[in-house]
């Protein structure tokens, strides 16, 4: 608390420099950025995109991200125990480590491990989600293959701050505080986040809790510079995670995860506008008991500095380029007994984006050149076409597209390392129809295909330890169909998605591990007064996992969550969720525990 006193100081005495006004960003709303590197109304995009609002965070109280994004079809999570333990995303099939990860639009994919710290964000210090479906790896580079997730955190258009806590099963303890001040010298937001769980065995085999704990901290701010628009952002988790490892034996770890960025924009005439930003990322993870081969302390460490210039040209009535340079420098190390390795990596990127309207017809196109100091150069592309039939409110969409991703630090020279991997790519195609349906309801129907050459995969050569190697596999393919339906009113919310997939490894027919062939989800939400309940329900099918000597079947399983929350007064409110209602017993990874039936409560108050 004694931190966000001297941020409120720092903050007045910001906001009364005498500037000129400088209001930011103009709320998101129904805008997406993330699919095209600017604003653009979301009925508007061509891509499938999925937006988690403000609204939906609050309702959810889910102690992390992961818990909203398994109610998502196309969205198959897996995560190796409780709170804090290693959480991955699949997006249609691909490989977790196949998404881009963004904070406030800065890339936060580790180069040691691939996939992103999905378990250390608190959703409290999240302003909203957005989630492009496909490749975009013309526009953000590597890993791009299945899509990309934009997490924004915490943003503020008034003078106000709001505090909650709350406490739940498994002893957890969760507590936050956020808020935003604007004035004549421009505006600031920040949110600290902290939460203490006691949790539970990580294995099945296992009886020992294992605990987590995690500290947050955000904060941005914005003002205005003569023709410069200023603005910086700081987002750090710090915490420690418990867990068992293979032999069963309690570990702890220290993690410390973080990202930095300064940008200025500025508009040289009325149709180009152009933003530089200037970022830095950290992630660290260091074991706490010393490794007895190594004599030493494990630990594995990221660092990348990034420089990304972007300019957007208004050209004629028909015609918004997007144009850009993006520098990447990163250092990566690890110290263990089997995988030291101390690697530095540069990446050089040119894109361009044009996007063509002409009265019902929309289309897009994109290219990136890509020049990466170890594998060379790669060219990647989008091509999406959309027609508007008549006045019925119906679209018809054709895209295609090309992904890549790097093999990183750990795929080349950690556990199974082979330094002879050759780099991901993927060729994506994809035809939906959107119907809107009066003011209030919205369908989407895309069937897709995506072909993965040299997917990287681990082969296990000794079934009793499961050491292997990194391989490249020649041929992937995740085939699907995809079923989108909202519904949104004054006092109700209805989201119903719904997805059938083949993802096979077609080298040995084999289907690619921990991601499900079909699953349905289904979101309520009502409004009485002062009073909201809902229901969140995810149904799954199987799903295969790593197994000794071959791969292990994880049943299907259904989630029943319920939620609900009581405004006591206009600035306070009780909010309660109760987690896996039908205290399902099922595993997301194969002998990895999950959580039984939950309830948390949780109090909140906002102060204007």
């Amino acid at each position: 608390m004694l931190a966000i006193i001297r941020i409120g100081a720092a903050a007045a005495a910001f906001l009364s420099l005498p500037l000129s006004a400088a209001e930011g960003p103009a709320p998101l709303g129904n805008t997406v950025v993330t699919a095209t590197r600017t604003e653009t109304e979301r009925n508007e995009v061509l891509a499938p995109v999925i937006v988690i609002t403000r609204e939906d965070l609050e309702r959810s109280l889910a102690p992390d991200i992961a818990g909203l994004l398994q109610f998502h079809a196309g969205l198959d999570v897996a995560r190796n125990g409780g709170p804090g333990q290693t959480t991955t995303v699949f997006i249609r099939g691909a490989e977790s480590n196949h998404t881009t990860v963004l904070v406030d639009g800065v890339r936060i994919n580790p180069g040691t491990i691939g996939g992103a710290p999905f378990q250390n964000i608190a959703p409290e210090a999240i302003e909203r989600i957005e989630i492009v479906k496909g490749p975009r790896s013309a526009l953000y580079g590597t890993d791009a293959i299945g899509g990309v997730i934009n997490i924004i955190t915490r943003q503020y258009s008034s003078n106000g701050m709001e505090a909650s806590t709350g406490y739940g099963r498994y002893e957890t303890w969760q507590a936050t505080a956020s808020g935003g001040i604007s004035g004549t010298g421009g505006e600031l937001a920040f949110s600290a986040n902290w939460l203490d769980s006691e949790g539970f065995p990580t294995r099945t085999f296992d009886v020992i809790d294992r605990g987590y704990e995690n500290r947050s901290f955000t904060v941005k701010g914005r003002t205005q510079l003569g023709p410069a628009n200023l603005g910086a952002r700081y987002w750090r988790a710090t915490g420690t995670s418990e867990y068992s490892d293979f032999f069963v034996t309690p570990v702890d770890q220290d993690f410390e995860n973080s990202t930095a960025a300064v940008d200025v924009a500025f508009e040289p005439t009325e149709r180009w506008s152009s933003r530089v930003t200037v970022s830095r990322i950290e992630d660290d993870i260091q074991q706490n008991q010393p490794d007895p081969f190594a004599n030493a302390f494990a630990f594995v460490r990221t660092r990348r500095n990034a420089a990304d210039w972007q300019n957007d040209v208004r050209i004629g009535k028909h015609h918004f380029l997007t144009t850009g340079i993006l520098l990447t420098r990163e250092e990566t190390q690890s110290i263990d007994a089997f995988s030291p390795f101390d690697e530095e990596t540069a990446t050089d990127m040119l894109f361009l984006q044009d996007r063509i309207d002409i009265g019902r017809h929309d289309l897009l196109l994109a290219a990136a050149w890509l020049d990466h100091e170890t594998f060379g150069n790669e060219v990647t592309w989008n091509a999406e076409y959309g027609i508007d039939l008549g006045n019925a409110g119906t679209r018809l969409i054709g895209s295609a597209g090309t992904g890549f991703r790097a093999p990183d630090s750990t795929d080349r020279f950690g556990f199974g390392g082979n330094p002879d991997l050759d780099p991901e790519s993927s060729r994506n195609y994809e035809l939906s129809v959107q119907q809107r349906i009066g003011e209030h309801h919205g369908l989407r129907l895309s069937a897709f295909r995506n072909d993965i050459d040299d997917l990287i995969v681990f082969v296990v050569t000794d079934p009793i330890t499961f050491d292997g190697q990194n391989e490249n596999v020649e041929r992937a393919r995740i085939e699907g169909v995809e079923l989108a339906y909202e519904f949104e009113a004054a006092s109700w919310r209805l989201r119903a998605e719904a997805i059938a997939q083949n993802p096979r490894n077609l080298t040995t027919d084999s289907q690619l591990l921990r991601r499900a062939k079909e699953s349905l989800t289904v979101s309520l939400a009502k409004a009485f007064g002062t009073y909201e309940i809902g229901i969140d329900v995810l149904v799954t099918g199987k799903r295969e996992d790593v197994g000794s000597p071959d791969p292990v079947v994880l049943d299907g399983y259904t989630l029943l969550n319920l939620f609900g929350r009581f405004a006591i007064t206009p600035a306070l409110s009780l909010q309660a969720r109760l987690e896996n209602a039908l205290n399902e017993q099922y595993e997301l990874a194969s002998t990895y525990n999950t959580p039984d039936r939950s309830l948390f409560v949780a109090v909140r108050y906002e102060f204007k």
